[in-house]
């Protein structure tokens, strides 16, 4: 990278790292510049105004979650185990990619859900792309034998979308430090749920 690349990459770790503690509608060029020690004109130079910022950071946020949950799993052979490991991935990526406040997608989804807008549309698009590679995934599972073919794709997600969010409430607002592990096994349950049943010989 230029050095210009490599400033903006340094804004934009500190601006990702920052989102995820105080929200992404709470990042301003003013309050990054008081972080970064940089002069607001320095900042404007790399992002243009403070939705750029936002909506960098949005795209970070997707490029990271890509990175750590999707594509190793995506590594795995098609079925359940490249699915039950994109729900652990998923379970432990802000862990991994070191967010003090959580997902900063997932938090911008409740800040923008009810703000019509190019940052309601980013998180939307994100989530929306998060559904179909889930969707993906569970018709892989379909065509291994490993899930019965009458399942409904968009009902599983949906209820694995929940198991997601259930987890993070319990560990991040109770401090339940089973959550990942009832998560987990709510996940095995939903799997079996839709298991096809091998006939005994």
């Amino acid at each position: 990278m230029s050095k210009g690349e490599q400033t903006r990459q340094a804004i934009l770790d500190e601006a990702f790292s920052m989102a995820s503690r105080i929200g992404v509608g709470a990042l301003s060029i003013g309050v990054l510049a008081e972080r970064t020690r940089m002069s607001k004109s320095g900042l404007f130079a790399h992002f243009g105004s403070k939705e750029e910022l936002q909506l960098a950071v949005l795209r970070e946020s997707q490029a990271r979650f890509a990175e750590v949950v999707l594509r190793p799993a995506l590594r795995l052979p098609r079925g359940l185990g490249r699915l039950r490991a994109m729900v652990i991935n998923w379970l432990d990526w802000t862990r991994a990619v070191n967010l003090p406040g959580g997902c900063v997608i997932n938090a911008a989804a409740l800040e923008f859900d009810d703000q019509p807008g190019p940052l309601r549309d980013e998180v939307k698009n994100s989530l929306l792309a998060l559904r179909r590679t889930l969707a993906e995934t569970v018709a892989k599972a379909v065509e291994t034998g490993e899930l019965r073919p009458d399942i409904d794709i968009e009902q599983f997600v949906f209820e694995l979308n929940g198991i997601y969010q259930a987890a993070q409430q319990n560990r991040r607002l109770f401090s339940d430090p089973d959550a990942d592990r009832r998560a987990l096994a709510a996940f095995d349950r939903l799997v079996r749920d839709h298991a096809v049943i091998q006939q005994k010989e």
